[in-house]
């Protein structure tokens, strides 16, 4: 069953400073680590980085925050489903920053009654069961997480495919009660944020040296060609409009 969508009268209240600056827009004209400060400032550890570990978005930007903030907060959702790679840069990161990362886990029984129903593989079937498998392991999760923040930090570009050229460096989230949403690499280019990794010697995923530009669950990632869109080797079998998992779209539990 699909999660309900949060109405209006549950959304918890922003400052009227913070709400006033969002809707502004002034924050198109800040640098990544300005809004990142901002958010720091403004919510203090009531504010968590969503790192998927699977693409070098997220580690720049923890990065950037541990910088800011040694205590700043960072999680990821284990879908029970990530490769090796992945688990190993977590550790890898969390020794490195001296920094524990928040490991969020589905729902058991969720896992299980879908599994049994549709089976372990689902997610090529049809685009409404991927969507059901994105939704149990990542959305769901993600939802419980978020409903005890203000606001949340993603790595979020613009120019990673059609579904992402409308994002604002700065929104307030209805689908997670009204909390502000930070994407400060919205207005950033791949080659941005090579330069910052190699720069920085950020830690990134193994698989990135593999052709594998973004790294999400292991049965639903490939390599691909160094021609290719980004985001082409995730869920590669259907159409680019839908090829979201429901954590960045506006109706709560839709894959859309």
């Amino acid at each position: 069953m699909a999660l309900q969508m949060v109405s209006e009268n549950q959304e918890k209240p922003l400052k009227d400073n913070v709400l006033e600056f969002i809707e502004s827009g002034e924050a198109e004209s800040l640098s990544a680590l300005e809004i990142l400060t901002w958010g720091i400032e403004n919510f203090g550890n009531r504010i968590a980085l969503s790192c998927s570990f699977g693409a070098p978005e997220g580690l720049i930007l923890l990065d950037m925050m541990h910088r800011i903030d040694p205590a700043s907060r960072v999680f990821v959702l284990d879908t029970g489903r990530l490769p090796q790679a992945t688990f190993d840069l977590i550790d890898r990161v969390r020794d490195h920053y001296d920094k524990p990362v928040e490991v969020i886990f589905p729902d058991a029984e969720r896992v299980q009654t879908m599994v049994r129903d549709d089976g372990l593989n689902l997610f090529y079937d049809s685009v409404e069961k991927r969507q059901l498998c994105c939704r149990v392991r990542k959305v769901e999760p993600l939802n419980r997480y978020l409903s005890e923040l203000d606001a949340w930090v993603t790595g979020l570009r613009r120019d990673q495919g059609s579904t992402r050229k409308g994002t604002a460096k700065i929104e307030i989230d209805r689908a997670h009660g009204g909390i502000a949403k930070l994407n400060p690499v919205a207005d950033w280019s791949h080659s941005q944020v090579l330069d910052y990794v190699l720069d920085n010697q950020i830690s990134v995923n193994r698989l990135h040296t593999a052709g594998y530009p973004s790294v999400g669950c292991d049965p639903c990632s490939r390599a691909i060609g160094p021609d290719d869109d980004p985001r082409a080797g995730r869920w590669w079998w259907e159409n680019p409009d839908t090829r979201e998992c429901g954590i960045h779209t506006e109706e709560k539990g839709s894959g859309i």
